[in-house]
């Protein structure tokens, strides 16, 4: 039984045994949550142990060998550049559309708090003036920020030190990031033992949440699908135009061209096994360059995640909502920044790691509780169909616009 299954299976025994001590566990519900409340935030603590170095140490290395591929090849390097400024953009979608979802469409009444476990609603941070607000993102003392999980300070001094990799010998280059490589490979190593324990962790912390708040956990559990899925697919509806502007295309030809792949993405949940539908399209209906194809499109599938910050952004968002949490306006910058960023960090990690890797500075980053990430890790299973599908119709859509606007080399020979 693979991990998924494994925790989807507790948190449906975890959350049908709480609601059942909430009806029926008269007497023995207390005893039975006073274990089973320090047993999940036990694990919940495991898994935010290695959190903060393990980002730092997947942006070093990532940074690193992206500024390099970026000098050493210049179409790659116009690529990322295009890239970087699309996940920012997209993280800018989720920060207008998810609160305006969340006011159309809010969090199921009597909600507030419980997937938490929270009594009430958590306290709302309070406003600090601009200059406090600026010299936040600028950490006197690197390993101090890492202590404190300020992790917008640990983002930014990992992108300094990444890029400033790049500017020595190269020698020491690869010394330092074989040894953030070899940082990064025992971390997820004490990642997948923590993970190893998940249906016990989420077993403990649902079967609390049902206790408190009945069916409520599950009803706010399905609006949480909803939520997610509806943000990835304004994303990736927002592409079409998008590739029509800059890609000279039209729609229904883009479209007619991207189904193949994005109906092999919808069932396999795999980027990677979309390839070769994604080639197929892009030697005939998208009529792109072999010489941008080659280069760019294994490019945008190692790299490029367009549903990754929106979709990210969106489960900080909810949690927030969740517990009571309002967000202003600073907080929301430095969620679509961090949110842009660790989409890069991720890159490659299982679908459990990475969940935790992108979610969990977004929300320390906004003040947001993460005592509810393990049960929403339990149903994402139905968003991750919708995060591929619209990574791998933008992976076609940049690559054909990257071919139609001068950014491939001038000798590459034309198809269209």
């Amino acid at each position: 039984m693979s991990l998924t299954v494994r925790i989807l299976v507790a948190l449906i025994l975890g959350l049908v045994g709480g609601i059942a001590l909430a009806e029926w566990g008269e007497g023995w519900d207390a005893p039975l949550l006073a274990l089973a409340e320090p047993v999940g935030k036990a694990w919940l603590n495991g898994l935010q142990m290695p959190l903060i170095p393990l980002i730092f140490a997947l942006l070093v290395t990532g940074i690193a060998q992206a500024a390099t591929t970026a000098r050493t090849n210049g179409m790659a390097g116009r690529a990322i550049v295009l890239f970087a400024i699309l996940l920012v953009a997209s993280s800018t979608v989720a920060a207008l559309v998810g609160p305006m979802l969340l006011h159309l469409w809010p969090v199921p009444s009597g909600a507030v708090g419980m997937l938490a476990g929270a009594e009430g609603t958590a306290e709302v941070p309070g406003v600090r003036p601009s200059t406090d607000w600026l010299l936040g993102f600028i950490p006197a003392n690197p390993i101090k920020a890492a202590a404190e999980g300020e992790v917008v300070a640990v983002v930014l001094f990992a992108l300094i030190f990444g890029f400033a990799l790049t500017r020595i010998a190269e020698a020491r280059r690869a010394q330092l990031t074989g040894l953030f490589d070899a940082l990064t490979d025992a971390l997820l190593v004490v990642v997948n033992w923590v993970l190893w324990l998940a249906p016990i962790g989420v077993f403990a912390l649902a079967l609390v949440a049902g206790a408190r708040s009945g069916l409520a956990t599950a009803g706010a559990l399905l609006h949480y699908i909803g939520f997610i899925v509806l943000i990835c697919l304004v994303v990736t509806l927002l592409v079409y135009p998008l590739v029509t502007l800059l890609g000279r295309i039209a729609p229904g030809r883009f479209a007619r061209a991207a189904f193949p792949a994005q109906a092999i993405a919808f069932s396999t949940q795999s980027s990677i096994a979309s390839l070769p539908a994604m080639i197929q399209a892009s030697d005939g209906p998208l009529a792109i360059r072999p010489t941008t194809r080659s280069i760019v499109l294994p490019l945008a599938i190692s790299l490029f995640r367009i549903t990754s910050p929106p979709a990210n952004l969106g489960v900080a968002l909810y949690v927030a909502a969740m517990n009571g949490v309002a967000i202003g306006p600073a907080q929301m910058v430095m969620g679509v920044a961090v949110a842009a960023i660790v989409s890069l960090a991720a890159v490659g990690l299982p679908s459990q790691v990475s969940f935790f890797t992108t979610t969990g500075p977004i929300c320390l980053a906004m003040g947001v509780p993460v005592e509810a990430l393990p049960l929403l890790l339990a149903v994402e299973t139905v968003p991750d169909i919708f995060r591929t599908v619209g990574n791998v119709t933008a992976d076609m859509a940049v690559t054909r616009i990257i071919d139609q606007n001068g950014l491939t080399a001038p000798d590459a020979p034309s198809l269209s």
